[in-house]
């Protein structure tokens, strides 16, 4: 089964330069792998100065257009809708 993870750079809750390595070390029998590390982005998704939880309710309510495109564009892909 194809599988996307997707980590926010500054996520404070959930270390990416900790999480993404262990999530590809165990699919590595999977054969369609997409692991991304977004620049700049909180644990919600949102663009952030340093991830702090404090900072959620400062930033706007909504996921990065980063994180949408690249989910949309990863599910097209892998259901053939273009």
């Amino acid at each position: 089964m194809p599988v996307l993870a997707i980590n926010g750079g500054l996520d404070k809750q959930v270390d990416p330069k900790q999480n993404l390595p262990v999530i590809k070390q165990a699919l590595t029998n999977t054969k369609d792998v997409t692991i991304v590390e977004l620049p700049g982005l909180n644990h919600m998704f949102q663009p952030t100065k340093t991830g702090a939880v404090s900072e959620y309710a400062k930033n706007p309510p909504v996921v990065d257009m980063k994180v949408l495109d690249l989910t949309t564009e990863w599910i097209r892909k892998h259901t053939g809708l273009q």
